[in-house]
């Protein structure tokens, strides 16, 4: 089933009310557990710091505490540059880029969706195939 743009704003939406109830630090590792609530197919939640570090990814670890700021996508766009920009200035919104999908293993359009809180960016994106 496609997933669609409203799917990535309630999966930070639930990120978001899951932090204010729980904590950051509880909230942080849930995001990461493989099992948990934030990760179900190729959804998942991603929380970035105002300066682009990631702080918790739900399908890799290993991005934990790496700097992204200057990630780009295939077609060479600084899409977290973008994500973290817009986050700081304006709080929320939605940003495009091309990225590699696992299930069909081709480069296709995604789009995530990310609010700012204190001083923690969530995001969840959806491909748009």
């Amino acid at each position: 089933m496609a997933r669609r743009r409203r799917d990535a704003m309630d999966w930070v939406d639930r990120a978001i009310s899951f932090y204010k109830s729980a904590g950051r630090e509880i909230a942080l590792a849930e995001y990461m557990n493989p099992r948990g609530q934030f990760v179900e197919d190729e959804m998942y939640v991603f929380v970035l710091d105002s300066a682009g570090t990631m702080l918790a990814h739900g399908v890799n670890e290993k991005f934990v505490g790496k700097d992204f700021i200057n990630l780009k996508d295939s077609d060479d766009k600084p899409f977290i540059r973008e994500i973290v920009d817009i986050a700081n200035s304006q709080g929320s919104g939605w940003v495009q880029y091309r990225w590699y999908h696992p299930t069909s293993r081709k480069v296709v359009p995604k789009v995530v969706y990310f609010d700012k809180i204190d001083d923690m960016i969530f995001c969840s994106g959806v491909y748009e195939e």
